[in-house]
This record gives structure tokens, sequence and C-alpha cells, in this order.
């Protein structure tokens, strides 16, 4: 059995209105950018420390990550991935099979739909209660679960995950 793994989905902060750019250019808020940094201090925080991120290709997770990486210091490997670009559940457990057998704290950052989906997929229904119930209410901007994966990311899969926090701007 692999060492437990912790994998960070993020969910973008709260990017322009749609009908300013394209969807794929649209920038942050002001709000978003310091969302973003507040998560930053959230995962210096929890000891979160990536030494790999998988990002979306989009402005606004590619800015949401920079603003993390500005509050936090966080620094590591970052592939700017356009497969997970409004991506699907299942081509972003693809994208997480990529990870290096070596990476024990992984982060991927997208968007909603996919991302909240993958969060609930992953999850086996243990874990932290209040994570788990925060969970449920949904999955806004600046949302970001954290999961302890006992597999190796070869072997990522639906179920193979436990819930171990949830940090929403929203609810902070």
């Amino acid at each position: 059995m692999a060492r437990t793994r912790r994998l960070t989905l993020i969910r973008h902060a709260k990017a322009e209105d749609p009908r300013l750019a394209e969807d794929h250019e649209r920038a942050l808020t002001q709000t978003g950018a310091a969302d973003a940094r507040a998560l930053g201090h959230w995962m210096k925080a929890q000891g979160i420390s990536p030494s790999e991120v998988f990002c979306s290709t989009s402005v606004r997770t590619r800015e949401t990550w920079a603003g993390v990486v500005d509050a936090s210091g966080i620094g590591a490997l970052v592939e700017n991935d356009r497969r997970i670009y409004l991506a699907h559940p299942q081509t972003l457990i693809e994208v997480l099979r990529e990870a290096s057998e070596h990476t024990r704290d992984l982060v991927l950052v997208g968007h909603s739909p996919g991302v909240p989906l993958l969060a609930a997929l992953l999850a086996d229904g243990h874990g932290d209660e209040a994570a788990l119930g925060a969970l449920e209410e949904g999955f806004p901007t600046c949302t970001a679960a954290v999961l302890a994966v006992d597999v190796d990311w070869v072997d990522i899969a639906p179920g193979t995950a436990r819930l171990t926090a949830l940090h929403t701007a929203a609810r902070v």
C-alpha cells in the first residue's frame, strides 16, 4: 500500500463577468484576487506545500494559483494543462494519474463543475464531518478540498480518498 498522499483540489477564484471577455481569457475580480491570497495564507497555515501543481490554462485559474503563491510562498513545479479547462471528472483523474510517483503533496486548479464533482467522486464518505457537510452545501469559487489519498497516483479512482478539510472563501 502506498504512503498517504495529499491532494488539494481548487476551484478558481471569482472571475470577471463572462460578457466582458472570452471565457478562457476571463481574469479575476479584485475580490477573486483577494480570495486567492487568503487561500494561500490558509494553505500555508495548514502545511500544504505541493511539489507538483496541475493548473488549467485559463487566465482565472493561473491568476488564482499566482495569488496562492504570492501569499504562501509555495514553490512548486506547475504544469498548465489545457485538458483541465472545463474538464469532466474522468479527464481530471487521467491528469492526476500522470503525477510523479515521488509527489506526496499535489494540487489541481480547475473549474466547476469538474473540480466539485471530482472532489465528491474521490471522497469515500469518511473523513472530517464538517468538511463533508460543507462539500454537500456546494463548491463556490475559491474553494479548496483537501483529500488524503492512500493509493499511488496511477491508481487514483472514485472512492480512494478521504476528505480532510474544505476551505471556501465565501464561508470564511
